[in-house]
């Protein structure tokens, strides 16, 4: 049987990328960073990996594939919003909010989108 080894996202400037969801995501690199790769770990524990390739293909302002990330209730969603944004992700202006949303979407330094759901919601 098959299972997710790894969720592989395209950014324009690794380092980068690295240091935002190194931060974010509490994680270190695998093994020593390359200019054009990096698979980032969970610093303890097991969870998914997070793999960072240099790409040229533009952002999507509609990704097909984006990251859900988990907050405990609207209180830790809004602090985690907070703290993200304060790392260098964006707000999106996104016009498909349900009317009773349980997720805010931002947006990496590299401009790949991203949720931060409300785990307690709905």
């Amino acid at each position: 049987m098959l299972r997710i080894g790894s969720i592989v996202l395209g950014v324009s400037n690794v380092p980068r990328a690295a240091a935002f969801w190194r931060e974010a995501l509490g994680y270190v690199p695998r093994e020593e960073a390359e200019h054009d790769w990096v698979v980032l770990v969970p610093a303890e524990g097991t969870g998914a990996q997070l793999s960072l390739g240099l790409s040229g293909t533009p952002v999507q302002d509609q990704p097909r594939i984006h990251l859900d990330l988990y907050a405990g209730d609207a209180a830790d969603q809004a602090a985690e919003v907070e703290r993200l944004v304060a790392l260098g992700a964006e707000r999106v202006d996104w016009d498909s909010y349900p009317d009773d949303a349980d997720f805010i979407v931002l947006a990496d330094p590299e401009g790949n989108r991203f949720c931060v759901i409300d785990t307690t919601h709905g």
